[in-house]
């Protein structure tokens, strides 16, 4: 179920974070994808740095800055190609 919970939760994050990185989306799919994605980088990087997420909303946050970490790298690599 947490998995589950990610990838639903991963795909509103990546909507937001398609609307906070202007000029970085990639359209709605795109977008969602990079969500569900970043939703897993977001918690590794949080691990990583030893930030806790607390609740509902602490995982939001957490899987919104992962979406957005995610979306500006591929943006960085799209425009290097």
């Amino acid at each position: 179920m947490n998995i589950l919970w990610a990838i639903v939760v991963g795909i509103v994050a990546g909507w937001l974070a398609g609307v906070l990185v202007k000029g970085g989306g990639f359209g709605l799919l795109g977008n969602l994808l990079v969500g569900i994605i970043g939703s897993f980088v977001g918690g590794f990087v949080f691990n990583a740095l030893n930030i806790a997420a607390y609740g509902s909303i602490g995982s939001f946050v957490t899987m919104v800055v992962g979406a957005v970490v995610f979306l500006l790298l591929i943006s960085l690599i799209k425009k290097t190609a």
